[in-house]
């Protein structure tokens, strides 16, 4: 299956992490305690989660890290919604990431799909 680091989801959800990353620096000091770390945390777990699972070498464990990071994914998602609301944020640049986030999404379920087809040969 090759280095996780060659899947197109792992490079899209990297990307999403590193601008999530720069995003958080431009937070309120008073909040690096609460969403920056929050935040921080959820996408990481995207990245890390992906490289888990690769790293399981069993189809079913690999789709279930992916689940996990499906998750993480989302929870990411909350916390930028959450961002906009306390007006960390713009309107304009949550709808920025809502389409990075759908397109890491789309990656993910696609990948967790090939994975069934791979477990069920």
């Amino acid at each position: 299956m090759g280095n996780f680091e060659d899947l197109e989801l792992y490079k899209e959800c990297r990307n999403f992490r590193i601008e999530i990353s720069n995003l958080v620096k431009t937070f309120p000091n008073d909040e690096k305690y609460r969403i920056a770390d929050q935040i921080l945390r959820s996408s990481r777990s995207i990245t890390a989660n992906i490289a888990e699972g690769h790293g399981r070498y069993h189809y079913q464990e690999n789709i279930q890290f992916c689940r996990q990071a499906r998750g993480s994914l989302t929870e990411t998602l909350e916390h930028l919604i959450c961002a906009r609301d306390e007006e960390f944020i713009t309107e304009n640049q949550l709808s920025n990431y809502r389409n990075t986030y759908e397109q890491c999404l789309k990656l993910m379920n696609g990948y967790i799909f090939y994975l069934k087809k791979q477990k069920s040969k």
